[in-house]
């Protein structure tokens, strides 16, 4: 099951019933089930001290994925975790990239979502095929939109 809860924002989400549809096949999609997710709209500075509480960060960032998956059939896993995402975060970096709030917000959902799946982005050649794979659910999310 998919959560959506706010801390402080209103973000310009599409229907919880679309994004939590879109989610679930990103998941299917590569090869796990999805389990129960919460993901928390929140502010610059409640992130912050997420980051500085549990990652020991000093730093602003745009999501932090808590991972507490379990071992499904075969080598799928039950995907389960927390995502918070400072929407404060989310407006800078639309500006930045010149696209909407709204596919950015898409983007570091589904940021989180890989992570949940086994995508790292540490390195120059993970965070490519981290991108990569944004690009390939944000596709994924815009084709199942009805026309």
């Amino acid at each position: 099951m998919i959560r959506f809860f706010t801390q402080d924002v209103k973000p310009p989400l599409p229907p919880a019933k679309e994004v939590k549809k879109w989610l679930v096949a990103l998941i299917v999609s590569h090869g796990h089930r999805c389990g129960d997710i919460n993901i928390v709209f929140c502010t610059d500075e409640y992130l912050l001290s997420f980051n500085k509480q549990f990652l020991n960060h000093d730093t602003l960032t745009d999501i932090i994925t808590f991972q507490d998956s379990v071992e499904g059939p075969g080598k799928s896993l039950i995907l389960q975790g927390e995502l918070y995402i400072s929407f404060n975060s989310i407006s800078r970096n639309a500006a930045k990239f010149q696209v909407s709030e709204r596919e950015e917000l898409l983007r570091v959902i589904a940021h989180g979502v890989l992570h949940l799946c086994g995508f790292k982005d540490k390195n120059p050649a993970d965070k490519r095929k981290m991108r990569l794979q944004e690009n390939l659910a944000l596709d994924l999310f815009k084709s199942s939109q009805p026309n």
